[in-house]
């Protein structure tokens, strides 16, 4: 039985992780099927979390490194959606990390922090607040629904 759930814990990290890259993955779903089995909800939120997070870190990290050749083709973006996404970050400013989650917004938002070098800190303290609190709504509903 305790391989069954630690195959349960990686799969939802795996898949957290990649649903916070560009791949068109959801970790919601994994997620609520391990409620469902009565996998406990605060250490699947903590796993999810911290997979999402890493993905998050993931995109931070290409948006640190990466050339800006490279970065706009990885996120389909042309110049102008980029300076238009880049003036967009630069107004909300850093706390609109905390909405890294959102589905097509994330991912650039992510990549964009890793461009103007906000502080790794603040990345990870926003971010991974906001992911969090996504996390337990997610099972929050799901076992309420149940």
């Amino acid at each position: 039985m305790a391989y069954f759930l630690e195959l349960g814990f990686l799969g939802l990290f795996v898949s957290a992780f990649l649903a916070a890259t560009i791949l068109p993955l959801s970790s919601e779903v994994v997620m609520s099927g391990l409620l469902l089995h009565g996998y406990s909800p605060w250490v699947l939120v903590a796993v999810a979390t911290c997979g999402n997070v890493a993905g998050s870190l993931l995109n931070y990290a290409l948006g640190y490194w990466a050339s800006l050749g490279v970065i706009k083709k990885w996120l389909r973006m042309s110049e102008e959606e980029f300076v238009q996404a880049e003036q967009k970050f630069k107004k909300y400013g850093v706390f609109s990390l905390l909405f890294a989650w959102v589905p097509i917004i994330g991912d650039p938002l992510t990549v964009m922090a890793g461009i103007l070098r906000i502080r790794l800190l603040w990345f990870l303290l926003l971010v991974t607040l906001g992911k969090g609190l996504r996390y337990m709504a997610i099972a929050y509903v799901v076992l309420q629904a149940a």
